[in-house]
């Protein structure tokens, strides 16, 4: 199955981030500290970018967050990260902005839901409030739909209208068409008070997988607008990292999405920066981009029953994540690298010459060396008890020769 060519939507800037108009699709990450909490927002911040996200989601939820994110920006610049920070507003956005214009120049880009901007007769003024912000500080927009928090003014609006059809439709199909018409309407109005179209992110979010591949098939062919996918509440552990796979790598098959975000609920004790390395892996096992070495490794069979080759495979995948920060800027290409890390002799040579550079480990029974291939070509066979070590070196001295710039 080939890819279908990518929609090119409105290409938008943000910061130094390009996001749109054919650039590559970008990750996007989210804290989950408390934005007031400056020292912990700042250590998160970095994580995130250090594992490769390109844009960050903040919460600006009231004015001690508000009065915090001038001074983020400001240790995030003095320690060298440059990744834009996106601020997330719910309810009282507007007041915020109005209060701490320094919040809002420090910020690359706001991000509204327009089902809790207002309700009723404030919801209009409310929004056109925060948009003409957007536009005297020069900041994009994404104008941010999600099905748990939908307009009930729109969506009554649909039924209503509905309801009086000779034919009418089931509620599923009226609350996806709210949800689109609610970002459109909203993205109109948004350009009504001067916010100009390249300025504009839209993205429309629910937590089921095919109501969201139906709703951004819709929403793609109605609009030019540059789109942000995410499955919302896409779960914890594996659920949440299939669910987000199966839901975006449909949408990015076909074309459609220009910045991701793969929206897991943390794991006890795990690492927020879980989510980049995900939204990064689908990327890159899809073949829109590249972040880092991808290390191929057998599954294990009757033949693999120790676990050497395991904790090699997972030992040597950890420490080239780990050095990618640096590698990035000094090794030119070294992301696109494959690393074979093979159990038994079935197929452990042929997907080691395949690699850039590969061992296969002797299996059960088999004799107590491992050969390593790089460009197809064995060039030593390890034995003994420091074989992880030596290979790594070996990995190590192949970065260096053949991507120095």
């Amino acid at each position: 199955m080939s890819i279908s060519p990518r929609k090119i939507t409105e290409a938008v800037l943000i910061g130094s981030v390009k996001v749109g108009g054919g650039a590559p699709i970008v990750v996007q990450s989210m804290t989950n500290t408390d934005t007031a909490n400056i020292e912990a927002t700042v250590k998160q911040v970095m994580e995130l970018a250090n594992a490769g996200s390109e844009l960050v989601r903040i919460t600006v939820n009231n004015e001690e967050a508000a009065k915090a994110v001038p001074e983020i920006r400001r240790q995030l610049d003095a320690n060298g990260f440059t990744v834009p920070l996106v601020g997330d507003f719910h309810f009282n956005g507007h007041k915020l902005l109005e209060m701490y214009p320094e919040c809002a120049e420090a910020l690359g880009k706001f991000r509204i839901n327009p089902g809790n901007v207002g309700k009723g007769s404030k919801r209009d003024a409310q929004f056109q409030q925060m948009i003409e912000c957007a536009v005297k500080y020069d900041k994009p927009v994404r104008i941010g739909v999600n099905g748990g928090s939908l307009d009930q003014a729109v969506l009554t609006r649909l039924l209503d209208e509905n309801r009086a059809k000779a034919e009418p439709q089931e509620l599923a199909a009226i609350t996806r068409e709210a949800i689109i018409i609610s970002a459109l309407e909203s993205a109109a109005a948004a350009e009504s008070y001067g916010l100009a179209r390249n300025k504009i992110i839209l993205s429309c979010k629910i937590s089921n997988v095919q109501e969201l591949i139906s709703i951004y098939q819709d929403l793609s062919n109605r609009c030019n607008y540059t789109l942000h996918l995410g499955l919302t509440e896409a779960g914890i552990g594996s659920k949440g990292i299939v669910a987000s796979s199966a839901a975006l790598s449909v949408l990015m098959q076909q074309g459609i999405g220009d910045t991701i975000r793969i929206s897991l609920t943390p794991e006890p004790g795990t690492a927020r920066t879980k989510e980049v390395v995900v939204a990064q892996e689908i990327l890159q096992t899809m073949g829109f981009r590249a972040f880092t070495p991808m290390v191929i490794a057998c599954p294990g069979c009757g033949r693999t029953t120790s676990d050497y080759f395991q904790k090699l495979a997972m030992d040597i995948q950890g420490y080239l994540r780990e050095q990618m920060p640096a590698w990035r800027k000094q090794y030119k290409g070294v992301e696109e690298m494959e690393v074979a890390v093979m159990g038994c002799v079935v197929n452990g040579p042929g997907e080691s010459k395949n690699a850039n550079i590969g061992i296969s480990l002797p299996g059960t029974g088999e004799i107590p060396v491992a050969p390593v291939y790089e460009d197809g070509e064995k060039t030593v066979t390890l034995k003994g008890d420091r074989i992880a070590e030596e290979f790594q070196v070996i990995v190590e001295n192949y970065i260096k020769r053949t991507y120095s710039a």
